[in-house]
C-alpha cells in the first residue's frame, strides 16, 4: 500500500467550526491509504485539541503543530516536509471532499499516465447556498496556467519525484504559484472525469482572495518576478488572466 500512499496536507487556524467537516471528508475516502498531515499553525481555539481526539481514534490523522505562528504558506510548507505519501494532496480546514475524491484522483493519474491531477468543484457560501460550479478543462500546460490558475487547491494531486523539494512561497496567489511550478514540471495536468464536483470550496467574505485589486497586483508580480515574462507579456496573460476570473464565477 505504501505506492499508494496519499499524504493529505492540512493547515489549521482556529478553525473548530468547520474543521470537523473537513477531517470527516478525509476519514470517509473510499481509498483507505492516506495519513492527513493537519498543521495547526498556533490556534487560539479548541483546534489542536480536536485534531488530537482525531489523532486518538486513527492513526492515519497525524497532528502537527508550529512553534511559532507563520501563516499558510508555513503551515503547508510544514506538512510537506513531514509527508510520507508518494502523491500529495491539499485540503484547507473550511473546505470538504467527495468520498471517492482520492480514489478516482489515483485511477486516472495511473491510468492517463500523468503527475498532476485536478477535479471540479462547487464554491459555497458561508450559509450553504451554491454560488457556482467550477468545471475546469480537461487538461491543461504550463502555457495555460498562465492564462489562468485552473487547478483549485483543494482539487490538486501530485505524484512527488524523488528528492522533491516542492514549498509554497510566501506571495499572494501562493496556490497558484505552486500549481504552476507543479504543471511545468509535470508537462500537463488533467481533470478527473465525474458526474459532479469532487471538492466544496467555502467562500469567505473576509478571505484574503476577496480584494480583487490586490489579487490583481499579485498577479502582476507573478507574471514579471517570478515567471519572468517580458511587459508585453505579461500585459496579454492580464487580459487572460481578468477574462477567466469573471468566467469562473459564472453560476453553471
Amino acid at each position: 500500500m505504501a505506492d499508494a500512499l496519499i499524504s493529505v496536507v492540512m493547515p489549521v487556524y482556529n478553525a473548530d467550526a468547520t474543521l470537523k467537516r473537513a477531517v470527516d471528508s478525509v476519514l470517509a475516502q473510499s481509498h483507505p491509504a492516506w495519513e492527513l498531515l493537519a498543521v495547526d499553525d498556533c490556534s487560539r481555539d479548541g483546534s489542536w485539541a480536536t485534531l488530537r481526539a482525531y489523532a486518538a481514534g486513527d492513526a492515519r490523522v497525524r497532528p502537527i503543530r508550529l512553534a511559532a505562528n507563520g501563516g499558510v504558506a508555513a503551515a503547508r510548507n510544514a506538512g510537506l516536509e513531514t509527508a510520507a505519501g508518494r502523491y500529495v494532496a491539499f485540503l484547507d480546514s473550511d473546505d470538504w471532499w467527495h468520498p471517492k475524491k482520492l480514489e478516482l484522483q489515483l485511477a486516472t493519474m495511473r491510468a492517463k499516465g500523468v503527475r498532476v491531477s485536478y477535479t471540479a468543484f462547487e464554491r459555497v457560501a458561508e450559509d450553504g447556498r451554491s454560488l457556482s460550479t467550477v468545471l475546469p478543462p480537461a487538461v491543461v500546460t504550463h502555457a495555460d496556467m498562465l492564462k489562468s490558475n485552473h487547478i483549485g487547491n483543494l482539487t490538486g494531486m501530485y505524484e512527488r519525484e524523488a528528492a522533491d523539494e516542492a514549498r509554497f512561497l510566501k506571495v499572494g496567489h501562493e496556490d497558484y504559484v505552486f500549481w504552476l511550478d507543479r504543471v511545468k514540471r509535470a508537462g500537463r495536468a488533467i481533470c478527473v472525469e465525474s458526474e459532479g464536483p469532487l471538492a466544496w470550496y467555502l467562500v469567505r467574505g473576509s478571505s484574503v482572495s476577496s480584494n480583487k485589486l490586490r489579487a490583481a497586483g499579485w498577479q502582476w508580480r507573478i507574471y514579471r518576478d517570478i515567471e519572468k515574462l517580458g511587459f508585453l507579456s505579461a500585459v496579454k496573460y492580464m487580459g487572460y488572466y481578468a477574462w477567466h476570473a469573471v468566467a469562473k464565477r459564472t453560476v453553471s
